[in-house]
C-alpha cells in the first residue's frame, strides 16, 4: 500500500499536525550542507493550447520560454485526444493503455455510485469523468486507484517535497488520484494532499483543512472558487459557461474570474507556504482551463466554420492563460532563491480543431449520414438539432440503424415499471421502421444497442457508445467477434469516418489497425474499448493546421471548437521548459509526448516512481544540460489491408523506444500512396 493511501486513514487531528507540517520549516528534513538543494518543479498546463497559437504578441511568457528556454517543436498529445486521456498520462507517465483513461466518457462497466458513495444514487455506466466525485468512485471501485499507477505528485510527496495541484475540475485532481479515493463513502480527512478546483469550498469539492481555508481568508482570498460566470447571468455573452444554443452564440469573454482565483491560490498561498517549508522542495501543478473552455464555448463563429476558434474570444483566452503564466513567474522573480532552484515545464493535453457538424471536406460537401436527415427535439419539444446537421449522438443512431436493433440511452433511467434498464430512444423500432416524429437522440450522446437492456451496467447491450467528440469509443460486452466485425463493415459505410482501431484479441479487420498499435493495448483495469473510431478531419488551408475542422459527436454548434479526433492539429500540443537543468535557447527536434513529462521530472528529481504496466514514456535527456542534443528518430507509415477500397492509415515517429502518434486517417486505395494522403 502506498504510504499516502495509509496517510488517508488517519484522523481528523492530523490533518491539522500536516498542515502545520506545511507551514512551518522541519529542522529535521534540512538536506546536508554538502549537497546540493532538491529542485523544486512547477508543472503548467494550457488545456486545449494549439502549438500554432503561441506567438510573441499573443502569448509573450509562452514565447520567452521557447526562446529562453528548451522549445520542443516536435511534440505530441496522446490519442484519443482528450483531456482525462492525456491529465492520466502526464500525471503517471504511462500511456492509456496501462492507465485505463481512453476517454473523458467511458464505459466503465458498472454504474457510477453503485456503492451509495458520496450519498448519490446509482448513476449512468457511461459517465463523464471530469469530476472529482466520479473519479473517486472510479478509484473506489477499482482497488483505490482506477489508473493502477503511482502518479508523480504522490511519488514525490512519499519522497519528502510539499506537492499541490490547482486548477481545472477533474485533470487536477487525477494528478493526486490516491489521495481522493472514499473513505467510508466521502473523500478522505487528513489525506495530505492540496487540491484546489473548481468545486473547492463546496460540498462537492475535494476537502481541506479549516485552519488552512482561514488561511486563505486572511490573504484575502475566498475559501470557495468562483464559477466559470465571471459575474454574469447564465445567458449574458461575458459568461464564460455560456455555451449558447442553436440560434444563440455563446460566450464571447475568457474565463478571468476563476482563473484569476487559481493564479491568485498558486501565488499568493501555496508558493508563499512552500517558501516558509524551505528548504524542503516542491512540485506544484497549475491546470488552466483556457484556453480550452473558451474555445469549446466561443460565440465568434456560431454556425460557421470561419473564423472558428480563431477569432477574438478564443485569442482572449490564450492570451488569458500566457497572463496566469506570468503571475507565477513572476512570483519567482520576487523570489530569486526560489526560482534559481526551479525548473518549469509547460505543455498542454491537447489541440483543438472547429467542430464541423454537417460538411465533411473543405469543399462543402455535406454528410449523408441518415442521422442528419431529421430534425432533433428536446423534450420540451423544442428543435434541438436542425435537419441537415449531425446530432449528438450521430453515431449510436446511425450504428441502431445499421444493426436494425434499438437504442436506449444510459443516461435516462426507464421509467418506473418499466423491464429496460434505460429508457428507448423513440427513433427507431427494433424492426429498423422510423416513426413519427418528434425524434430524439441520447442525452449525452451515448447509446446502449440491442433488442432489450436490462442490466443497469449495460452489460446486455449488443453493442455500446461512448461518444466523445472528435472520436467515440464502442464497447462489446459479450466480446462476440461477428457484432465487432458488422460494426466495421457498417463504419466502412460512414462518409465521416477518419480512422478504425480495433481490438487486438479480435485478430487483422480489414479496413483496421490494432489498438496496440496506438499504445491503448496495457494493463488497463477499466474494460478495453472494442473498436475506437476517429472522426473526419479537414483543413480550410491545406498548409495551416489552425485552420482545421473536425467532425464532432457533441452538443456543441458548427463553429464552435472541439478536439478529440486524429489529425496533427489535435495531436500537436505546446511543450516547453526551462529552469536549471534544461538546456538554454535550445530547440529539441526529436518527438516528445505528454508520457515523458513525468519520467523526465522523475529522473531531475531522483524520484523512483512504481510501475504496473510497461508502456511508459522516456526522460527527455537530450533537453537536460549535460547531455547529446539528439536521439535517434524515424518517422513511419502503416496502414491496414483495405476494405472495399478503403483503409485505415497512420503515421507516427519513433525515438527512444517510444512512439509518437501525428495523425491517422480513412482513405481511398488510391489516396494512400499521396504525398499528404491525410489532408
Amino acid at each position: 500500500m502506498h504510504s499516502r493511501a495509509i496517510y488517508r486513514s488517519l484522523s481528523a487531528a492530523f490533518a491539522l499536525a500536516a498542515y502545520l507540517m506545511f507551514s512551518l520549516t522541519s529542522v529535521a528534513q534540512q538536506p546536508d550542507t554538502a549537497s546540493p538543494p532538491r529542485r523544486n518543479v512547477i508543472i503548467f498546463v494550457a488545456d486545449g493550447l494549439r502549438e500554432g497559437s503561441v506567438n510573441e504578441k499573443d502569448t509573450p511568457t509562452l514565447w520567452a520560454i521557447r526562446q529562453q528556454g528548451v522549445n520542443f517543436v516536435n511534440s505530441h498529445s496522446l490519442f484519443p485526444t482528450f483531456t482525462t486521456a492525456n491529465a492520466s498520462a502526464i500525471a503517471t507517465g504511462h500511456l492509456l493503455g496501462d492507465t485505463g483513461d481512453f476517454s473523458n466518457t467511458l464505459w466503465v462497466g458498472y454504474p457510477i455510485f453503485q456503492s451509495g458513495n458520496f450519498n448519490n444514487l446509482p448513476g449512468t455506466p457511461t459517465p463523464f469523468i471530469e469530476h472529482d466525485d466520479i473519479l473517486a468512485d472510479l478509484s473506489d471501485h477499482f482497488g483505490g486507484n482506477y489508473m493502477n499507477e503511482t502518479t508523480l505528485l504522490t511519488a514525490a510527496a512519499n519522497s519528502g517535497y510539499n506537492t499541490a495541484a490547482v486548477g481545472k475540475l477533474g485533470p487536477t485532481a487525477i494528478q493526486e488520484l490516491e489521495a481522493i479515493a472514499p473513505v467510508q463513502g466521502r473523500f478522505p480527512l487528513g489525506s495530505g494532499a492540496l487540491i484546489f478546483d473548481d468545486d473547492t469550498g463546496t460540498s462537492a469539492g475535494f476537502p481541506l483543512p479549516p485552519t488552512l481555508l482561514f488561511k486563505m481568508a486572511d490573504k484575502g482570498l475566498s475559501p470557495e472558487a468562483p464559477t466559470r460566470s465571471n459575474g454574469y447571468e447564465p445567458t449574458e455573452s461575458w459568461n464564460n459557461g455560456n455555451s449558447g444554443t442553436r440560434t444563440k452564440p455563446g460566450t464571447l469573454h475568457e474565463n478571468s474570474v476563476q482563473q484569476q482565483w487559481f493564479a491568485d491560490v498558486a501565488t499568493r498561498f501555496v508558493l508563499p507556504a512552500f517558501e516558509k517549508d524551505a528548504p524542503k522542495p516542491f512540485v506544484l501543478m497549475f491546470w488552466s482551463r483556457d484556453p480550452d473552455g473558451t474555445q469549446h464555448y466561443q460565440g465568434d463563429s456560431l454556425g460557421t466554420l470561419s473564423p472558428g476558434i480563431n477569432g477574438d474570444t478564443s485569442r482572449q483566452a490564450v492570451r488569458n492563460a500566457d497572463n496566469n503564466l506570468r503571475q507565477i513567474l513572476d512570483w519567482l522573480d520576487a523570489h530569486p532563491e526560489v526560482k534559481a532552484n526551479t525548473d518549469i515545464f509547460v505543455t498542454s493535453d491537447h489541440g483543438f480543431a472547429t467542430i464541423s457538424k454537417q460538411e465533411i471536406s473543405r469543399t462543402g460537401r455535406k454528410t449523408t449520414s441518415e442521422a442528419a436527415q431529421h430534425s432533433y427535439f428536446d423534450a420540451s419539444g423544442n428543435i434541438d438539432t436542425d435537419q441537415g446537421m449531425l446530432p449528438e449522438g450521430f453515431l449510436a443512431i446511425d450504428l441502431a440503424i445499421g444493426m436494425q436493433t434499438n437504442l436506449f440511452d444510459p443516461n435516462q433511467r426507464a421509467p418506473e415499471g418499466d423491464a429496460d434498464a434505460y429508457r428507448k430512444i423513440p427513433v427507431f423500432s427494433v424492426q429498423n421502421t422510423l416513426v413519427p416524429l418528434p425524434y430524439q437522440r441520447p442525452l449525452m450522446g451515448n447509446g446502449l444497442l440491442g433488442p432489450d437492456v436490462r442490466q443497469t451496467d449495460g452489460s446486455d447491450a449488443r453493442a455500446i457508445v461512448a461518444a466523445n467528440a472528435g472520436s467515440d469509443l464502442i464497447y462489446v460486452p459479450d466480446k462476440n467477434p461477428d457484432t465487432v466485425r458488422q460494426i466495421v463493415s457498417l463504419l466502412a459505410t460512414y462518409d465521416y469516418v477518419g480512422g478504425i482501431f480495433v481490438d487486438d484479441q479480435y485478430g487483422a479487420i480489414p479496413g483496421t489497425l490494432p489498438l496496440s498499435a496506438i499504445g491503448l493495448v496495457g494493463s488497463s483495469r477499466l474494460p478495453r474499448p472494442a473498436i475506437i473510431v476517429a472522426f473526419k478531419v479537414f483543413y480550410l488551408d491545406p498548409n495551416d493546421l489552425q485552420s482545421a475542422v473536425q467532425i464532432s459527436d457533441t452538443n456543441l454548434q458548427e463553429g464552435q471548437g472541439n478536439h478529440g479526433g486524429f489529425g496533427r492539429e489535435c495531436t500537436f500540443n505546446n511543450m516547453a521548459a526551462i529552469g536549471p537543468d534544461f538546456k538554454a535557447g535550445f530547440t529539441d527536434t526529436v518527438p516528445v509526448g505528454n508520457a515523458d513529462i513525468a519520467p523526465t521530472i522523475a529522473h531531475i528529481l531522483g524520484l523512483n516512481i512504481p510501475s504496473h504496466g510497461v508502456l511508459k514514456g522516456r526522460p527527455l535527456l537530450e533537453a537536460l544540460r549535460g547531455n547529446a542534443d539528439t536521439i535517434p528518430a524515424a518517422a513511419r507509415t502503416i496502414e491496414s489491408a483495405p476494405a472495399n477500397g478503403k483503409l485505415t492509415l497512420l503515421q507516427f515517429q519513433e525515438a527512444g523506444g517510444e512512439r509518437y502518434l501525428d495523425r491517422a486517417c480513412y482513405v481511398d486505395t488510391a489516396s494512400a500512396t499521396a504525398a499528404n494522403p491525410c489532408q
